[in-house]
């Protein structure tokens, strides 16, 4: 069974111990670091919560935590997901680091793209990930020519980006799950999904 510190089901392994098979041998001081610190920081906050008491800590931690992650999980599930051309999946032999890469989205956050140093470039970001950050527009534009028809331009945003809500309501009404089966697949639409989705409209 999952638990919370495994992996999910049929995967093994613990991001929080060092002996487990995601990491190699020579980052288990790394690991174990980073466990270390991860608990600390665990042991603070149920300190703070005693001393400040519980309502103090939702404000001030735990609210902006969960906006956080949740603005986190909107960016990164939109740089791999609805686009008005189905991204495809690639598995087993049809997958390359390339291939990979470029079926990953740039997206404009307007106003934001500075705060999010330029994430929304998020191509090249994948292929070169060694680029650092106040170089991806550059590198993205020197990109371009090279990538042709595999670059697929992003929408553009006015001050804010409103307009990725749209494509977070088209994806999460079509893209539900993949197949398990096939080398190059895409994203199909459970029809129960789909329905209760129309019918909260």
């Amino acid at each position: 069974h999952s638990t919370w510190w495994s992996r999910s089901p049929g995967k093994s392994g613990s991001h929080f111990h060092p002996s487990s098979d995601l990491f190699q041998p020579n980052e288990k001081k790394d690991i174990v670091t980073s466990t270390t610190c991860w608990l600390a920081m665990a042991g603070l906050l149920a300190g703070l919560t005693v001393v400040m008491g519980p309502l103090q800590i939702l404000k001030l931690y735990a609210v902006p935590y969960w906006i956080f992650v949740m603005w986190l999980d909107f960016v990164t599930y939109l740089h791999h997901h609805g686009h008005n051309d189905k991204l495809p999946w690639y598995r087993g032999k049809a997958w390359s680091y390339l291939r990979g890469g470029l079926t990953t989205l740039d997206r404009d956050y307007g106003w934001l793209n500075k705060i999010h140093h330029d994430i929304g470039t998020h191509v090249i970001h994948h292929l070169f990930p060694q680029i650092p950050h106040y170089h991806l527009v550059e590198a993205t534009e020197a990109a371009k020519p090279v990538l042709g028809k595999y670059y697929r331009e992003p929408d553009k945003s006015g001050p804010f980006p409103f307009h990725l809500f749209g494509a977070l309501a088209r994806s999460m009404k079509s893209d539900h799950y993949v197949s398990d089966t096939g080398d190059i697949i895409y994203y199909q639409t459970d029809p129960k999904l789909a329905a209760g989705a129309h019918t909260s409209d």
